[in-house]
Parts: C-alpha cells; sequence; structure tokens
C-alpha cells in the first residue's frame, strides 16, 4: 500500500459570508486557493445567533455544486424553483447549481448553537449547464460504521469496509467521510489513488506524516493536503478527535472564477453575469 503524505498544512482564516456570517475559510482563501475539483471549504461554528442569524439571503450560483453539512442548529433553504426545506443536524443538502439557481440559506435556532461546513466542488465544463438538483439527506439517512474505537459517517463514497454513502456524483466520484477517533486510535482508509484529498480537524488532535517522515500535529481548523497514494493513515492524540476525510477526482480543466460563478472561461463567465442580470436564472 502507498500511504499518502501529509503536503501542505492550511490553517482557516477568520471572515464573514453572506449577511455578514462569521465563519472560518479553509479552502478558497490565500493560502489554498483551490484543490480540483474543490473550489471552497467554510466552517461555521458559534453559540453566539449575532455570528450567524443574517444569514445568506436570496444569491445566485452556477457551475458547480454547494455541499452544506450540519453538526448543529438548522438551516432553511428556499429558491427560485419552488423548492424549500430544512437541512437539521446531521443532515446533508448536495445542490448541483448546473446552469443556474437563486437560493437563500437561512440558519434557525436550534439551542442557540449553528455548526457545520459547505463544500464546493467543481463541475466539468461538458455538466455545468445541467439542469439544477438536489441530493438531501437526514441523519438518519446516513450510515454511520463502527470500528474499533472509530465511528465513521459516511456521507459519500464506498469505505473500505464496504460502506456507502447515499450521495453518488460520478462526474467526481467523491469521498465525504465524518470520523470520530477515541484517543490514541489508529485510522486507516483507501482512497483512489489519483484522487485529490485532504483532512480537516474538526475538533481533538490527529497525527500524520510528511513526506520526510515528521510527525505533525494537526488541531482544530486546520486542513491537511494529502498527497497521492491508495490509503491515508493517521492517529488521534490523547483526547477523542473529530475530523472530515474528503476526496474527489480531479478535473483538470481551466477555472474562471467571479463570485458564485465557476465556469471553464471568461467569456463563459461574462455571458453568465449577463444572464443573471437578465432574469434568466
Amino acid at each position: 500500500m502507498d500511504t499518502r503524505k501529509v503536503q501542505q498544512v492550511v490553517i482557516g482564516q477568520a471572515t464573514t459570508d453572506g449577511a455578514g456570517v462569521d465563519l472560518v475559510r479553509v479552502i478558497g482563501q490565500p493560502a489554498l486557493m483551490d484543490l480540483d475539483p474543490f473550489l471552497l471549504l467554510d466552517a461555521f461554528r458559534s453559540d453566539d445567533p449575532t455570528d450567524y442569524i443574517a444569514g445568506f439571503p436570496a444569491h445566485p450560483h452556477r457551475g458547480f455544486e454547494t455541499v452544506t453539512y450540519l453538526l448543529n442548529g438548522r438551516m432553511r433553504h428556499k429558491d427560485n424553483a419552488g423548492n424549500e426545506g430544512v437541512i437539521e443536524p446531521g443532515g446533508i443538502q448536495w445542490m448541483t447549481a448546473g446552469r443556474g439557481i437563486v437560493h437563500s440559506e437561512m440558519p434557525e435556532q436550534q439551542d442557540g448553537l449553528l455548526e457545520g461546513f459547505q463544500l464546493w466542488i467543481n463541475l466539468p465544463g461538458a455538466h455545468k449547464m445541467d439542469r439544477p438538483a438536489y441530493q438531501e439527506h437526514d441523519a438518519a439517512n446516513i450510515p454511520t460504521e463502527s470500528r474499533d474505537g472509530t465511528t465513521v459517517k459516511v456521507i459519500s463514497g464506498v469505505t473500505s469496509r464496504g460502506t456507502t454513502g447515499p450521495v453518488s456524483q460520478p462526474l467526481t466520484d467523491p469521498v465525504y467521510l465524518d470520523v470520530t477517533l477515541q484517543p490514541g486510535t489508529e485510522f486507516n482508509e483507501n482512497l483512489t489513488t489519483d484522487h485529490n484529498a485532504f483532512v480537516y480537524v474538526i475538533n481533538g488532535q490527529i497525527v500524520l506524516e510528511d513526506d520526510e517522515g515528521n510527525q505533525l500535529n494537526l488541531g482544530r481548523d486546520q486542513l491537511a493536503v494529502l498527497g497521492k497514494g491508495d490509503t491515508v493513515t493517521l492517529q488521534s492524540g490523547n483526547q477523542e478527535s473529530r475530523f472530515l476525510l474528503v476526496a474527489g477526482k480531479p478535473l483538470n480543466e481551466p477555472v474562471a472564477r467571479g463570485g458564485p460563478f465557476v465556469m471553464n472561461t471568461e467569456a463563459e463567465l461574462r455571458q453568465t453575469f449577463i444572464d443573471y442580470q437578465s432574469g434568466n436564472f
């Protein structure tokens, strides 16, 4: 087995988005603008409603997918096609914006706490103008795999133990795992060799190895970009640790990015702005 080594460690940066929501941006900041096919990773976590209650009023997207995963709190979404619903704790919304959608994401208080992530995943050029679509699953529909000292929630992909997540996207073949390790536990998982992958620490501490054999200790809001290989091996520290393991097939296409739109060329991007301003979403 060829074990993946850490290529880069990124620390999340505090920022605001939407109507002034406080969050931590991990992918999509100067230290890591993207990791093909991943365009952005935001983490939001607060027990102060003034940090997030203004939410994300109506805004457009085209050309990629937004993935919202909630650990705590609730998020109401509504779009210009008449779709509306609430993401509950432990739930996932995998939205394919495709050719264009205008939607809002508004937090709803639940014991004052809101915590979760939004990941943006690119779409290949041939599918950027696909019809918008949703894959939504509540916590009860996300399978949990138990190993010795390890709990793995499988949102997408198939684990080495054969557990399959409910989300399917063959265009980028994503793996999205939420892993909890008891103290002093080793975790091993297989990944497709040439897919890009990262580990993001939610809580606690994990230990990985870099190319020079150094042991790296990663803590909360740190992300490790993993090199190529077919397996991931890491250990938890002296406390319970939780992290995301995410991987996907790189598209190896040019990226023209402007705010909430991601296309392949500047001409396509200009047309997207024209379409949106003309009400053609």
